[in-house]
């Protein structure tokens, strides 16, 4: 009985883990989809993609499961453990779809929160009339600001409590599904806070920017799961801040420029 009991925990560990795993690569495929013939010309390149709300959180949370997903991995599969060895075999499996669901309509309201902003960019950019060089400057600006925060303390800490599933989940522990989906969002918190300037830079390099959104999922997958994470996320801010300051100063260097 304890064997079958164990068995079933693997394969629904496995089971978990795959669907993860083809979770990120549906919403790769999409997005790939979606950025294809879209060139800088064009509205996809606008901070709203020219979008309504829904479409565009939608698109948020396409870019959300695509890059946080595989980083999110560790932390869901050792919740999943803490689970089965607390609950029914069949609750920890539902338990552990909570706490990603949570984890999620943090996102989501992550996703709100910048179509709001991204509507009020360009409204102050036309009532303005910004030329594309100012507009270009405002893009390496929010680049310094990304750079910037992650050199801060509270990147820092963020990411360790990113880095550390064992750790959240002693200290964050809620029981049920409800306690599930609370810890899912708590979780989602602390991954908004480590990386949310990383997703805000995507606005000046261009939303559907597939080797953009790549090198962004490079260096969140780097600083949440490599021994050396934390030099990792060091060093790819002094590049992110270098790089904000070469556009500020030839903004013909952003990659949806046009003059």
């Amino acid at each position: 009985m304890a064997q079958t009991r164990v068995d079933l925990i693997a394969l629904q560990r496995n089971a978990i883990l795959a669907l993860l795993i083809a979770l990120s690569v549906a919403a790769w495929a999409l997005l790939i989809w979606q950025g294809a013939g879209h060139d800088a010309h064009s509205g996809m390149a606008s901070p709203s993609m020219g979008l309504g709300a829904p479409l565009f959180i939608a698109v948020w949370l396409a870019m959300t499961i695509a890059m946080m997903f595989p980083t999110v991995a560790p932390m869901a599969l050792t919740f999943h453990k803490a689970q089965a060895a607390r609950r029914k075999r069949g609750q920890a499996f539902v338990g552990t779809w909570a706490f990603l669901a949570g984890y999620l309509l943090v996102w989501m309201a992550s996703g709100l929160l910048a179509y709001i902003g991204a509507i009020a960019a360009e409204a102050v950019a036309a009532r303005l009339d910004l030329s594309a060089e100012a507009q270009a400057r405002v893009g390496g600006l929010i680049l310094v600001a990304a750079g910037l925060y992650q050199l801060t303390p509270l990147k820092e800490l963020c990411l360790t409590k990113c880095r550390t599933p064992i750790g959240f989940i002693m200290t964050s522990w809620r029981e049920g599904t409800l306690g599930a989906l609370q810890m899912g969002a708590h979780h989602g918190a602390w991954c908004l806070g480590c990386c949310w300037l990383l997703c805000a830079i995507m606005f000046p390099l261009g939303m559907m920017n597939v080797a953009a959104l790549a090198s962004v999922t490079v260096i969140v997958f780097a600083e949440k799961t490599l021994p050396w994470g934390p030099v990792v996320a060091q060093a790819m801010g002094i590049a992110i801040l270098v790089y904000g300051l070469l556009i500020m100063i030839q903004p013909q260097a952003l990659p949806i420029f046009h003059g």
